[in-house]
C-alpha cells in the first residue's frame, strides 16, 4: 500500500499526461467531478450494505453492487431511488453506479453517449428529496462532454473520457496504514490545480497556512460550549477555508467530535459546485451543510433574494472569508438603508473591501469572532473607507490586525493582512502584528509560505495580547486616535533595525592602512612597467585593468 505523499504525486502525474493541451482550470473539472461520482455512488453502495442488505455488511462493494442490480428493477426502482435520496439527498440506479460503469468501460459495452444520460438521471433523482435540491441540484453542471478541447471529435473526447474514468478508478483511498485519504486527494488536487492555474485560476482557493491562522484565531475565541458551531463563508470558493475551521475547533481531551454547521456563498458557479463536493467528500452530511450560489453583496444571506431577509437574518458563532481584493461593486445611495451597511456608509464602487467586511459583521452573533483577508489598503485608504474604519474603531468591533508576508497567494503577489472583529469586546485596545519580515516566512521558488513555527508564533501572539518587540504591539483607541485612525502597521510595530555603532578610532586607523597598501601597489605597479614594452599587447591589457582597479579602490576608501 502506498503513502499518501505518493499515491497524490501518483495522480497529479497521470492528471498532466492526459490533459495535454487542455489548461489546467478546465481539466479540473472533469477530473474532480468524476472523482466526486466515484465518491457518491461507493458511499451510496456502502449506505445500502448497512441498511438495505445487512447481510452483506463489510463485504466488498462489487459484491453489494450485484445485490442491487438483481433486485432495484422494475416497478422495484423508483421505490429503490426514493428511498435512497430520502437518506443521502441523492440517488444512483443501478447501470450509472461507478462499479457498473468500469465494469462496462472495460468490456466495451459502455457507449460514451451514456455519460449524458448517467448525469440527467442523476440530476432528475436528486429532485427525489425536496430538503436536499439545493444541495445537488447542477453539482456536475461545470461537465461539458461536449467540449472540443477534449478532442476534435466525438470519438476522441469519448477516448478522453474513458481515460478520466480509468485515472479515477485507479486512486487507491487508503493509505499505508488503512485511513480514509479520499478528502485530502481532493483538497491536493484543488491546490495543485490552483497552483498551475494562473491568477486568475487561484482566485478560489486560500492557501493551507492561511486558512489555518484564519481557523486557529476562531478556535482561540469560540465558546466551548457550543456543541455545534455555525460557520458562515461568504465567499467561499472551494469550500477548503470552512473545512479547516472543524479541525481547529475540535477540544484537545474530549472524546467527542464537534460537529461544524457549515454556512456559504459563491458568487462563482464552477467553484460553487466544488465547494459542495469538497465538503461532501471530507464527510459532511449534506444536512449539515447550506451553501448558495449568489452575489453575497447584492444578494444577502439566507434568502438569495435582498433585503427580503431583514426580518429573519441568520448570525453566526464564526464567519471567515477570504474574498476578491477591491473589486467593483454597485453602491448605489438606496443600499445606505440596507441593514448590513446604514451604521457605517457605502465603501467605494471600486472597492468593495469594507463591504464585504461590514457584510459579514453583520451576520456575527453577539459571542462570535470574524477573521477576514483585507488588502493593505484597508488600513490607510481615507474618504468613504476611512469613515467606515473610524466608526469600526468607534464601536470597539476591531479585535487585532495581523499583517501576512506578500506572495502567499496563487492570486495576487500583494501582502495581506487578517483582521479580526467582535461585536462585543470588552478591551478597548486594538492588537497589532506585523508578521511580513523575511524571517517569519519561507520563500520556495516562487511563492512564500507560512511554516509551522510562523503560524505558532501568530497565534500564541494574538492570544497572549502583549508587546514583543519589533513583532507586536497593543495599541489604545487614543493612540489611535493621534494617528488619525489610520491603522498602517508600521505606524505601531517599528521593525527599524539599528545599524551597529561605528567606532571611529578604528576606522580612521583602517584607513590609514588601506591608504599605505594602495601606495605601495602603486609603487610596485610603476617599478614592473618600467621593466615592460608598451608593444606587448596582452601585458598592457593586463596592467591597465590593474590600473583601473586600483583606481576604483581608492575612490571607495574615499
Amino acid at each position: 500500500m502506498s503513502t499518501a505523499e505518493d499515491i497524490k504525486n501518483k495522480i497529479w502525474a497521470m492528471a498532466n499526461e492526459l490533459r495535454g493541451n487542455m489548461d489546467a482550470s478546465e481539466y479540473r473539472d472533469y477530473i474532480l467531478g468524476f472523482m466526486f461520482y466515484r465518491f457518491l455512488s461507493e458511499h451510496q453502495l456502502n449506505w445500502q450494505s448497512e441498511n438495505e442488505f445487512p447481510d452483506l455488511a463489510g463485504k466488498k462493494l462489487e459484491k453489494i453492487n450485484q445485490r442491487y442490480a438483481k433486485e432495484a428493477i422494475g416497478d422495484d426502482l423508483t421505490e429503490y431511488l426514493k428511498d435512497i435520496a430520502d437518506a443521502l439527498g441523492y440517488a444512483i440506479e443501478p447501470k450509472f453506479t461507478w462499479i457498473s460503469i468500469v465494469e462496462r468501460v472495460n468490456d466495451r459495452s459502455f457507449a460514451p453517449s451514456e455519460f449524458q444520460e448517467m448525469f440527467d438521471k442523476f440530476a432528475n433523482n436528486a429532485k427525489l428529496n425536496p430538503n436536499a435540491v439545493n444541495d445537488f441540484t447542477g453539482v456536475f453542471s461545470d461537465i461539458n462532454l461536449g467540449n472540443s478541447r477534449l478532442g476534435d471529435s466525438t470519438n476522441v473526447r469519448a477516448k478522453t473520457l474513458l481515460d478520466i474514468v480509468n485515472l479515477v478508478n485507479e486512486i487507491e483511498y487508503k493509505d499505508e496504514a488503512g485511513h480514509d485519504i479520499l478528502g485530502d486527494i481532493y483538497e491536493y488536487l484543488i491546490a495543485e490545480f490552483a497552483g498551475n492555474a494562473g491568477k486568475k485560476g487561484g482566485e478560489f482557493f486560500t492557501p493551507h497556512q492561511v486558512s489555518l491562522v484564519l481557523a486557529k484565531i476562531i478556535a482561540a475565541n469560540m465558546d466551548p460550549e457550543i456543541e455545534h458551531p455555525e460557520v458562515y463563508d461568504f465567499a467561499c470558493g472551494s469550500g477548503s477555508l470552512l473545512l479547516t475551521v472543524e479541525d481547529e475547533l475540535q477540544i484537545p481531551g474530549s472524546q467527542k467530535r464537534r460537529r461544524v454547521r457549515y454556512y456559504g456563498q459563491e458568487l462563482n458557479t464552477t467553484n460553487y459546485n466544488m465547494a459542495r463536493m469538497n465538503l461532501m467528500m471530507h464527510g459532511v452530511d449534506y444536512q449539515m451543510m447550506d451553501l448558495r450560489n449568489a452575489d453575497t453583496l447584492e444578494n444577502d444571506w439566507p434568502d438569495g433574494v435582498g433585503n427580503d431577509n431583514i426580518d429573519h437574518p441568520h448570525f453566526f458563532d464564526a464567519v471567515v472569508a477570504n474574498p476578491p481584493y477591491s473589486s467593483r461593486w454597485d453602491n448605489s445611495a438606496n443600499k445606505i438603508k440596507d441593514a448590513r451597511f446604514k451604521d457605517y456608509g457605502l465603501a467605494p464602487k471600486t472597492k468593495a473591501d469594507y463591504a464585504f467586511l461590514l457584510h459579514g459583521l453583520y451576520h456575527l452573533n453577539s459571542r462570535g469572532t470574524m477573521a477576514i483577508v483585507l488588502p493593505h489598503g484597508v488600513l490607510f485608504r481615507g474618504n468613504a473607507e476611512g469613515k467606515i474604519r473610524k466608526a469600526l474603531l468607534e464601536k470597539n468591533q476591531i479585535d487585532a490586525i495581523i499583517g501576512l508576508p506578500a506572495g502567499l497567494f496563487f492570486s495576487t503577489g500583494i501582502p495581506t493582512i487578517i483582521m479580526v472583529l467582535k461585536k462585543n469586546k470588552t478591551n478597548k485596545d486594538v492588537l497589532f502584528i506585523d508578521a511580513s519580515g523575511e524571517d517569519h516566512y519561507e520563500k520556495i521558488k516562487k511563492q512564500n509560505f507560512l511554516r509551522e513555527e510562523d503560524i505558532n508564533l501568530i497565534i500564541d501572539t494574538y492570544k497572549k495580547r502583549e508587546d514583543v518587540d519589533k513583532y507586536a504591539h497593543v495599541a489604545s483607541i487614543d493612540e489611535i486616535k493621534e494617528n488619525d485612525y489610520n491603522l498602517n502597521i508600521p505606524r505601531y510595530v517599528d521593525t527599524f533595525e539599528e545599524e551597529p555603532p561605528i567606532d571611529l578610532g578604528e576606522l580612521t586607523q583602517e584607513i590609514s592602512q588601506t591608504d599605505q597598501e594602495i601606495a605601495e601597489s602603486e609603487q610596485n605597479l610603476l617599478s614592473m612597467m618600467k621593466e615592460l614594452t608598451s608593444d606587448d599587447p596582452k601585458t598592457m591589457g593586463d596592467l591597465k585593468t590593474l590600473i583601473s582597479l586600483l583606481k576604483e579602490r581608492r575612490e571607495d576608501n574615499e
